[in-house]
């Protein structure tokens, strides 16, 4: 399946979370994602970014929420599903949205917790997306510069 689509399956089952159970194993699955989505692109992504698409994969899989509360084997993470990424700098554009609405939701769990636990884990995991959202946007970037017009194009 593709990158984009289970991005989209990801932003619904986070914006579908009521419980905090349920908040952080979104933020389990969109960190699998990350580590999924840097690792093909490493292997088969633009020459030029295969060495970040690397450390994309490796932020991604530095989650701590997978700890407190790990995914269902019923389930399992949706990551698993992907198989190629057709448009490298749509799918970056969007794991970059999905990484910033994990940090939002788990903000409020962090704001809640009453455990200690749960506050560390969720901190924890907040600093994993907000890495993986940092490395990706360096992706896109980059892919976003390769792809502009130079000026001597122009001429």
């Amino acid at each position: 399946m593709d990158a984009v689509r289970i991005i989209a399956a990801s932003r619904h089952g986070l914006a579908q979370a009521r419980t905090v159970q349920d908040i952080v194993i979104e933020a389990w699955q969109a960190q699998a994602l990350a580590e999924a989505v840097g690792s093909l692109l490493a292997i088969s992504g633009p020459f030029e970014v295969r060495a970040k698409a690397r450390r994309l994969g490796e932020a991604g899989g530095r989650s701590g929420a997978a700890v407190l509360c790990p995914v269902p084997r019923s389930y399992g993470p949706r990551a698993a599903q992907l198989s190629e990424v057709r448009d490298s700098k749509l799918a970056l554009t969007d794991l970059c949205g999905l990484l910033a609405e994990v940090c939002e939701a788990l903000v409020s769990v962090v704001c809640a917790a009453e455990e200690d636990g749960l506050y560390w884990t969720c901190v924890e995991a907040m600093d994993a997306a907000d890495e993986s959202r940092d490395r990706a946007a360096a992706i896109l970037k980059q892919l976003l510069v390769r792809d502009r017009p130079h000026d001597h194009d122009l001429a």
